[in-house]
């Protein structure tokens, strides 16, 4: 089968996909954190900048979440706009679960195509993209070959095929120079979904934030692909060893992505997260807790004192270069 089912059927199987079956999966007992479990002030600058999309629409937006995991995002979002409805898309059951502990503004559906078809507002992605089914083609010989996985009656493994168009099509335009035997994840799926968000947003913004890159950023990490998986907070074993039991990811390209918004008639502009939440207000928000910490290390409350400073530095995270604060933020307006 092509590398895009078995990854398909790997996440999102409702019998034993990672994230169709077993526990919340973005939590600190879980297998990875994203910037809202973090710290609360990544969905309070997004929820800034929502109010920004308000202020020009000139009303109160609709608000999406697509992704929305545990709601980390959401609630801390709302910490900064109040509680107002909105919409969550999960397809995990176990996210599903924590979402609608949320409250009655809360809205929890499990596709895009349970949306309105005529959105004004906001919608957010937060490290979801990364996950979207690729497929997965190698340059040997100076020619490329799209992997498919067979099974050889004792374990899987990856064979070559011949591309199929839509494949090499995408490989021309942005795979970039590719050594021989280096990997090309092609996403054409988050394509796919850029499309049918975007069609579906008549006014307001798609914000979309993961780890990736330009094709040109990208282009040194193509000798090993950036395809991975994850479990328990490191990274996992090959995805062909233990299907279902491991997250699958990719770097997201960015130049992909920002050419299907333009071709959608968006405005589009890709920015650093650290850069995206500095322009929000988060560098101000840091200095005000480093002052209040020194406060309250001069009054000679120590536990209060801790309190702030752990809050100072999970916000520092946030802006860490070589950490979430070199993650991308494309932003697509309409």
């Amino acid at each position: 089968m092509a590398f895009e089912e078995f990854q398909r059927l790997c996440l999102y199987d409702p019998d034993g996909g990672f994230f169709a079956t077993g526990p919340l999966r973005s939590t600190k007992s879980g297998d990875f954190l994203t910037s809202p479990e973090v710290s609360p002030w990544f969905g309070r600058m997004l929820g800034r900048y929502v109010a920004q999309v308000d202020e020009r629409l000139g009303r109160p937006g609709d608000i999406v979440e697509v992704g929305a995991g545990s709601g980390s995002l959401l609630a801390s979002l709302m910490d900064e706009l109040g509680e107002r409805p909105l919409w969550a898309v999960e397809v995990a059951p176990a996210a599903q679960i924590a979402l609608r502990e949320l409250g009655d503004h809360v809205q929890v559906v499990e596709s895009m195509h349970d949306l309105p078809n005529a959105i004004a507002g906001t919608i957010l992605a937060n490290e979801l993209l990364d996950n979207l089914p690729v497929a997965l083609v190698r340059c040997e010989g100076g020619s490329f070959y799209e992997q498919w996985v067979e099974y050889d009656g004792e374990s899987l493994e990856l064979v070559p095929t011949p591309m199929r168009p839509a494949v090499a099509e995408w490989v021309d335009m942005y795979a970039g120079p590719v050594i021989d035997g280096g990997l090309v994840e092609v996403q054409l799926q988050a394509a796919t979904w850029t499309r049918e968000v975007l069609a579906k947003l008549e006014h307001g913004a798609l914000v979309v934030i993961d780890y990736g890159g330009t094709t040109e950023e990208l282009e040194p990490r193509r000798s090993a692909g950036t395809l991975r998986t994850y479990r328990a907070h490191h990274l996992g074993p090959d995805p062909l060893l233990e299907p279902g039991a491991t997250d699958i990811t990719v770097d997201v390209n960015f130049t992909a992505l920002a050419d299907v918004a333009a071709a959608a008639g968006a405005e589009v502009d890709v920015v650093r997260q650290d850069d995206f939440l500095e322009r929000l207000g988060l560098r101000t928000v840091i200095g005000e807790l480093r002052g209040r910490e020194l406060e309250l290390a001069r009054s000679g409350d120590d536990m209060a004192r801790l309190v702030v400073r752990s809050e100072l530095k999970d916000a520092e995270t946030l802006l860490h270069p070589r950490g979430l604060g070199d993650f991308r933020v494309l932003i697509a307006t309409k």
